[in-house]
């Protein structure tokens, strides 16, 4: 089976807006997933994964603790900030410029039924970005994302993630700091995971970094690491890693 995928550059874009576009595709999805297993359709599924900014919001997973989130409504009032409870998993995170957004609306049938090996091949494809810039992305045990030196008191996180997954078709997906302003993770408990601290790509190697040579690598690593061809709805081209 030929396993292609339609990448989407959103670009900055409202919380809202991308999550409401995602439920939209998410069900089109499940809907045609549907009608091939009734055989009233033989038309194959798509698989996507867009690609974007957030401007400044917090968001609350299923499974979060609303004690997470140290700020209050008063505070948020008037402010650039947005504030939203969602279906993924996971708990509390933040988003905005800066931060590399990627979400894959996958159809699993056409990959691997294994949620759990899901999000280890896309921490993967994080930790092989990294590498390209000299930096030693890796896994800490039992927490989800991409860390830096979890086991020592310098522990901080890269990457953070958070899916949701319904016959076998994803959305949400993962948060990748390249040029984040780190002071909005003050007013979380970043996953609500304390003691360990976050970072940033930018701060990791104490430079600039281009956005688009990390979009670039992570979606050359994705490929790889889920073995696709892409088609660029930016670019209009095919691509093969």
């Amino acid at each position: 089976m030929t396993r292609e995928v339609i990448v989407e550059e959103l670009g900055l874009i409202d919380y809202k807006k991308a999550w409401d576009y995602q439920e939209q595709l998410f069900k089109a999805t499940i809907d045609q997933k549907i009608a091939l297993r009734n055989q009233v359709s033989s038309t194959p599924t798509k698989n996507y994964l867009l690609f974007c900014e957030h401007p400044h919001v917090y968001t609350l997973g299923k499974s979060g603790k609303e004690e997470h989130f140290l700020l209050n409504q008063k505070d948020i009032e008037g402010s650039d900030i947005s504030y939203y409870k969602i279906n993924r998993g996971g708990d509390i995170t933040y988003h905005g410029p800066g931060q590399l957004v990627v979400y894959p609306i996958f159809d699993l049938d056409h990959f691997f039924t294994d949620i759990h090996k899901y999000l280890r091949y896309l921490e993967e494809a994080v930790i092989q970005t990294l590498a390209e810039f000299g930096v030693i992305g890796v896994r800490s045990e039992g927490e989800t994302g991409v860390w830096i030196e979890p086991e020592t008191p310098r522990a901080r996180k890269i990457c953070a993630m958070g899916v949701k997954c319904s016959r076998w078709v994803t959305m949400h997906g993962i948060g990748f700091n390249i040029q984040s302003d780190l002071n909005y993770f003050n007013h979380i408990v970043p996953c609500g995971i304390v003691g360990k601290n976050v970072t940033s790509l930018e701060k990791e190697l104490g430079q600039t970094v281009s956005m688009e040579s990390v979009k670039e690598i992570l979606l050359r690593k994705l490929a790889e690491q889920f073995d696709f061809s892409y088609i660029s709805s930016y670019e209009n081209t095919s691509e093969n890693p």
